[in-house]
């Protein structure tokens, strides 16, 4: 899967994984690396755990990450 970028389901399933906490911390560290190498908004973690975002569904926040435009100066 690291190969060669993950569809939106799969986002999706992996922020489910993350967000269950049911890995050890080293497992989670690596699926938050690997969602963090397959989508350009840096602030993807931010919306699995920042209060701002609590009520936001993995389906949410993939699609908000994915929609993520950079800004180039």
């Amino acid at each position: 899967m690291e190969d060669q970028q993950m569809d939106r389901i799969e986002l999706i399933k992996l922020v489910e994984r993350i967000l269950s906490a049911e890995d050890t911390e080293k497992k989670l560290h690596e699926l938050i690396e690997l969602l963090e190498a397959n989508i350009p908004d840096p602030q993807v973690v931010n919306y699995m755990y920042s209060k701002e975002y609590e009520d936001l569904t993995p389906e949410q926040i993939v699609d908000k990450a994915l929609s993520y435009k950079p800004f180039y100066l």
